[in-house]
């Protein structure tokens, strides 16, 4: 929110800064910019989205900036009961906006741990990458434009992040922002692929003499491994490098996905993938990487329908229409496919898909005469410069006309010049008539080399011992008895551990291990009790129900009132009658 309507990209880069931040909780799963971004300015019910997303709890808020000043709002929403159990405002100074960004990240994981039961928080959620307010401030521009994922706005948000740096150049953020560009327009060829991805290593490697712990510098090392060595085992290395580091960082997933399928490994495929999804489950990127996991495995008509929804949402996602015409083909859908391209705008055709694709069903139909004439044509475009698309077809071609001979030959050519297109292409499953050659399953064995996820960490120690944990249990509950600090509406399970003078993350698991319950369960039915003795007393007869509720120490009417029901099983004015009547 703000004067401007150019001021978006401050509130997205904020909001951003928060997600990632939460992010680096390991017990949270954090829904990714993507997926949460959608619901921005829709007027849709909190359940629908809590629904939509799969999470417990919705985080809504705004910014506003004035000036040098930011005021932040953040409230916290059960997504199932649709109830508001905590809200916040912080009217800051821009200067300090790295600490506002803590501090905000560490009270909402306060407030979710203790609605929803332990996790431990680290001391720092934020860590600033720079103290130039202008260097950051031109690195959320140019992540603004970024993120609408198209060469025009790639090309405007490179001077941003170039700008950024001449301010600080020790900032790793814009360094992963050009890395990040540069991979963007080599992949989608609208820059020399050598010169694009030599540039995106060049940025990847300077980030990482500034900070060897990012993990965007790591699933951009993947890309260029893959992309340009066609060096699997370091490509599969890197990304899950990146997953270490983040483990809810959604392109690391997808691309691992993304090689294990090519590996025929389709369980850790499906894995990952899942991961993915969970995360960012609105992302038209991870949609299309869903369809080419059902391609992979035969699941033709699911696929199609995936990258259906993905061409409705953007009629120029290139991958999406190749993959479609390779499950036409495996459909026997092929005059589909030999006119698909025939009211497309040329910008829309990438040279050699045409000619490459119609030689693919003039094979697959068997129709000798025109396979012979389109894959001659094939072949001379192949010959031409620029003309690697259509050579990448050749082995497809071959592959799926069974001659093993030609299709191997290839693959020995392309090794020493497109190594990529070894990996992408080798396990397609339009090649499926020559993968029964010995040729294949030794050239699978020697470039898809076996990597296994890393065996899961084991069960962390836990924070008290045995005979800590009954002393500690004792003393919270006589505390709790004597000192009432539930009376307190503004108690929190960082004053009560203050109180009783231990770590906040240790009575967060006491309360979770010993009690079997939340902080908030744990105040909440000391309160409830509280109102019960408020409300048994005649003199209280003139007290309204919430002003007995806020006597007890609630601060919230509708709080008070679910835990209420939770507790009794009544509505406090079914329990006030009742009381009453017995009176």
């Amino acid at each position: 929110m703000g004067g401007e309507v150019e001021d978006e990209y401050f509130s997205d880069g904020i909001t951003e800064e928060i997600i990632n931040a939460l992010a680096r909780i390991k017990a949270l799963k954090v829904t990714s910019r993507t997926s949460s971004f959608f619901f921005k300015k829709k007027n849709i019910p909190i359940q629908e989205i809590g629904k939509t997303l799969g999470v417990s709890a919705i985080l809504e808020g705004s910014v506003r900036r004035a000036g040098a000043t930011v005021r932040i709002t953040a409230q916290l929403i059960q997504a199932e009961e649709d109830f508001h159990f905590w809200s916040e405002t912080w009217d800051r100074k821009l200067e300090n906006i790295f600490e506002v960004q803590d501090e905000i990240s560490l009270l909402i994981a306060e407030k979710l741990r203790e609605q929803f039961g332990h996790f431990e928080i680290q001391e720092h959620l934020v860590e600033p990458s720079t103290h130039s307010m202008q260097a950051y401030e031109l690195t959320l521009k140019g992540k603004f434009y970024f993120n609408k994922w198209n060469p025009e706005d790639i090309r405007i948000a490179i001077p941003y992040f170039e700008e950024a740096l001449k301010i600080d150049p020790n900032y790793p953020d814009p360094y992963i922002g050009l890395a990040d560009s540069f991979g963007f327009l080599a992949t989608t060829g609208y820059m020399p692929y050598v010169e694009a991805w030599q540039k995106s290593a060049e940025m990847t490697q300077k980030a990482l003499e500034i900070n060897s712990e990012l993990p965007g510098a790591y699933y951009q090392m993947a890309n260029f491994a893959f992309f340009t060595t066609g060096n699997y085992s370091k490509a599969m290395q890197d990304a899950r490098k990146a997953i270490a580091l983040k483990p809810t960082h959604v392109e690391a997933q997808q691309f691992v996905s993304y090689m294990y399928v090519l590996a025929g490994n389709q369980e850790a495929s499906r894995m990952h993938l899942d991961i993915a999804l969970s995360v960012d489950p609105l992302s038209q990127e991870t949609l299309f990487f869903n369809g080419y996991f059902d391609y992979m495995v035969g699941a033709y008509d699911q696929s199609l329908d995936k990258l259906n929804q993905c061409l409705d949402h953007n009629s120029k996602n290139l991958p999406a229409h190749t993959i479609k015409c390779y499950c036409l083909l495996k459909l026997g859908r092929y005059e589909e496919v030999l006119h698909y391209f025939d009211d497309f705008p040329p910008e829309i055709i990438v040279a050699g898909d045409r000619t490459g694709l119609s030689t693919l069903a003039y094979i697959l139909k068997n129709d000798k005469e025109n396979s012979r004439i389109y894959l001659d044509k094939l072949t001379e475009e192949a010959s031409q410069p620029g003309g690697f698309r259509a050579d990448s077809y050749l082995y497809l071609c071959y592959g799926a006309a069974g001659d093993a001979d030609q299709a191997f030959a290839w693959m020995e050519r392309a090794e020493k010049q497109n190594p990529a297109f070894q990996l992408i292409h080798l396990p397609d499953p339009l090649v499926d008539p020559i993968k029964t050659d010995p040729r294949y399953k030794a050239l699978c064995e020697r470039l898809f080399v076996e990597t296994q996820d890393p065996a899961p960490t084991k069960n962390k120690k836990n924070l008290l011992e045995a005979d800590t944990v009954s002393e500690y249990t004792q003393r919270m509950l006589e505390h709790m008895q004597e000192a009432k600090p539930y009376l307190d509406p503004g108690l929190s399970l960082r004053t009560l551990a203050s109180q009783l003078d231990i770590h906040p993350n240790q009575l967060s698991w006491l309360l979770n291990e010993s009690l079997g319950k939340n902080f908030n369960e744990f105040v909440n039915q000391y309160r409830v009790e509280a109102f019960k003795e408020i409300a048994k007393d005649p003199k209280n007869d003139h007290l309204t129900l919430i002003g007995m509720a806020y006597d007890s120490g609630f601060n919230s009417k509708t709080v008070f009132n679910t835990y209420f029901k939770k507790e009794t099983g009544l509505t406090p004015k079914q329990f006030l009658k009742d009381q009453r009547s017995d009176s």
